[in-house]
């Protein structure tokens, strides 16, 4: 049993509290006196759910792209173990576009990660297909050349190597056929959300209609919100039952942008980090998919087109702090990290602090650094010991999470 004076509590206030975990579950979950019991005391540390990130590209030098799924499998293992470290404790391994045979054994791979469960880490709870079906005119660090129509044919092909973890297609609305991808990638159990588009207004609103229900780094890769032609944002923004990600680092969105995207959108934004493989990495030379990009001052952009951004080198536990920094209330910027993903991937993982949840925590200290990260009731980064002798520890000879920490 954990108690602390700062728990992050199912109704989004942060206030003393317990946890009580048996296994990989969590069993109890109140406010002060806590029932008797073994209990650690974290004082003045601050419990949250483990976050989840929907969209992340890679970490510490390696991507989830790749020529054959045992590569893919093994460097998704080891982005996995970073982003743990860094307070993820599920993510969704996500592709940039490619090749159709590259990104058929990329998702292979990221499905063998998914099915073998969280051993390196955060837990890989599928795919995110960012691409092939994207807008030329928005498609950012995205290669030209290899952007396709969403033809049925390419779509039971992924569908097919992905194996049933193919849980989120990023799609630009305005392509031929789209619509009726949407319906048919919905109809597969798959999210699909509208992104890197120069969608208007209808033809967004069209999108949603079809059954896209997610936003895809708001602001970025689609048409700005303006007042007589309010776009794809605006589109998100009326229609309720959209989810809304944005990358809070400070860079994709000015923190003034944030604040007003939270107040618009409340418990429907998700945070994301958008991480390339330069995340976690020296400032430099580094690949996104195939093109080569550079990190520099925190920007990660392309090395031919040094004013395109190319994901980032943000980690979860910042990006809460940039929405805080932003002015959105800790519960709130909490919430985006860890519910409301999992609301937007209609999965009971990050579900919140509730009695029957998975046992994924995080410990924050006063700056909002991961002080501890658990994943299924196993303490996947505990640099201090703060659950020495109380949780079963991980696997010694498990060497990416040994370079996680």
């Amino acid at each position: 049993m954990l108690s602390t004076a700062r728990l992050a509590h199912p109704d989004r206030t942060i206030a003393p509290g317990w946890v009580s975990v048996s296994g990989a579950t969590i069993v109890g979950v109140g406010r002060p006196p806590p029932p008797p019991g073994t209990r650690v005391d974290l004082g003045d540390l601050l419990v949250s759910a483990g976050f989840v990130d929907l969209h992340v590209h890679g970490a510490a030098g390696c991507q989830v792209n790749g020529q054959d799924p045992a590569t893919v499998e093994a460097s998704t293992n080891e982005v996995a173990a970073f982003h743990a470290a860094h307070g993820t404790t599920a993510l969704v391994a996500t592709t940039v576009t490619d090749s159709l045979e590259i990104l058929e054994a990329s998702l292979a791979g990221i499905a063998r990660a998914t099915r073998a469960g969280p051993g390196l880490g955060a837990r890989v709870l599928g795919s995110h297909l960012e691409g092939p079906w994207l807008s030329p005119v928005r498609r950012g660090a995205h290669d030209r050349d290899q952007l396709l129509l969403p033809v049925p044919e390419v779509i039971d092909r992924l569908l097919a190597a992905a194996a049933g973890t193919l849980r989120i297609v990023t799609i630009a609305p305005e392509l031929a056929g789209a619509h009726e991808a949407v319906r048919r990638l919905v109809a597969a159990g798959v999210v699909v959300a509208v992104g890197h588009t120069d969608a208007d207004l209808a033809t967004a609103r069209a999108g949603f209609a079809a059954g896209a229900s997610h936003l895809t780094h708001c602001f970025n890769a689609m048409p700005p919100l303006v007042h007589r032609a309010p776009g794809p944002i605006g589109a998100a923004l009326a229609e309720p039952g959209v989810s809304i990600e944005v990358i809070p680092d400070g860079i994709h969105v000015h923190p003034v942008m944030l604040g007003l995207l939270s107040r618009l959108a409340g418990d429907r934004l998700v945070a994301v980090t958008d991480a390339s493989a330069a995340c976690g990495m020296a400032e430099g030379r580094h690949r996104l998919g195939r093109s080569e990009v550079v990190l520099s001052d925190g920007a990660v952009t392309l090395a031919s087109d040094r004013s395109t951004l190319a994901g980032s080198a943000l980690t979860m536990e910042r990006a809460v702090a940039g929405l805080v920094a932003a002015g959105v209330d800790l519960a709130l910027a909490l919430y985006a990290a860890t519910s409301a993903p999992a609301v937007a991937l209609r999965t009971t993982r990050g579900a919140g602090l509730v009695a029957g949840a998975g046992a994924d925590l995080v410990v924050l200290g006063a700056d909002l650094g991961v002080r501890a990260t658990v994943v299924g009731g196993v303490p996947v980064h505990d640099p201090a010991g703060l659950f020495a002798g109380l949780l079963p520890p991980p696997p010694d000879d498990d060497p990416a999470r040994r370079r996680a920490q």
